[in-house]
């Protein structure tokens, strides 16, 4: 399989992974063959890409580091959580937030297992799916990029647990933002930008009233905006005063948010957003983190189309790991026939010089 734009779809591909809502509901089955109205659909969902039948592609695997199973009951944790945690504030109900921190804690082990059973990269550009509210699917897509860099840095178990359940609620401080400036497709006003700028701080005083989260876990919430030349908000503070786990945050999130959608504009591929990680690094960004990061993700995922150096075309294979950049992949002949496969991390002369999701003919 390999992996198109949806704005390049043509009528008469075959869909060959499922594409499901974020309640697990599958929208359109695999095998299915792409109409003009379908396609319509997808685009009007924001489905920025989807993985299509290929005979020259068909042995190339694609798997997402979680299983469907749990990424659903993840997202409906969060989802539920989030509401819980907003609504006992409100109530003053503190028990809520205790049940809350026990949930979901037993999802962030869930995740741990997970990626520890997967020795892929990961690659969450494989999870096609629509949502009705990003945050809930970013925090689950955070978390999963933190646990990943935390597994690079040698983190023990207990600051793992504290990472991840920091990750799934770092933005529960936007449930106090109204949603109208949440989701503003136009430019923010310098008061909404100061309006969403509140959910760090609102974030940091939820969370600190709950005793079943652990309080690095709300430093989460409060410092994953904060940046090493003191920048950041909502105390401006600078390097060494920004905990680690408030460094972890700052990159894995802003990596998630360029590479997804956004109703203001379209999700980047994972080459840019490490490139924008990179032209912050030693200044917004700690160094040796970036670094570690490109470790864990697939730089060029599995299906998606590159230019060489030369103009030849060809498709993402397979990883190497530890050189997420140098993908094995799959030359595609002017005539449009299968070429040879390869293994950039032995034919170091070859260069990939573009990435894209175009249609390869």
């Amino acid at each position: 399989m390999r992996v198109v734009a949806t704005n390049s779809l043509v009528p008469g591909a075959v869909l060959a992974k499922t594409i499901y809502n974020e309640n697990g509901r599958a929208l359109l089955q695999q095998g299915v063959a792409f109409t003009p109205r379908m396609i319509d659909r997808l685009r009007s969902f924001d489905i920025t890409y989807v993985y299509i039948e290929d005979g020259r592609t068909s042995d190339i695997i694609v798997d997402s580091p979680l299983a469907e199973k749990t990424r659903m009951k993840a997202i409906h944790s969060i989802k539920q959580s989030f509401s819980n945690i907003h609504h006992s504030v409100v109530s003053e109900h503190r028990y809520v937030l205790e049940e809350t921190g026990n949930e979901l804690q037993e999802v962030v082990r869930s995740l741990i297992k997970e990626l520890r059973n997967n020795g892929e990269v990961i690659s969450l550009l494989s999870d096609v799916f629509t949502h009705d509210d990003y945050i809930f699917t970013h925090s689950l897509n955070v978390t999963m990029y933190a646990l990943a860099l935390g597994k690079e840095l040698h983190l023990t178990p207990p600051k793992m647990e504290a990472l991840g359940l920091g990750a799934i609620l770092h933005d529960v401080g936007k449930m106090n933002v109204p949603r109208e400036i949440l989701f503003k497709p136009g430019k923010l006003t310098v008061d909404e930008f100061r309006r969403i700028q509140t959910h760090t701080d609102d974030g940091f005083k939820i969370l600190r009233q709950s005793p079943n989260i652990p309080l690095l876990a709300a430093h989460c919430a409060y410092q994953h905006h904060e940046r090493l030349d003191g920048s950041g908000y909502p105390r401006g503070i600078r390097s060494d005063d920004i905990h680690l786990f408030g460094k972890i945050l700052g990159i894995v999130d802003v990596f998630d948010a360029v590479t997804s959608n956004r109703v203001y504009r379209e999700a980047m591929l994972p080459h840019e957003g490490l490139e924008i990680l990179y032209s912050g690094s030693g200044s917004l960004f700690d160094q040796h983190m970036v670094e570690a990061f490109r470790h864990c993700i697939a730089v060029y995922p599995n299906g998606v189309s590159v230019q060489l150096d030369d103009g030849r075309e060809a498709i993402v294979v397979k990883q190497n790991p530890y050189l997420c950049d140098r993908p094995v992949i799959r030359e595609i002949k002017r005539d449009g026939t299968r070429g040879r496969d390869i293994d950039l991390s032995k034919e170091l002369n070859i260069m990939i010089a573009n990435c894209h999701l175009t249609s390869v003919s």
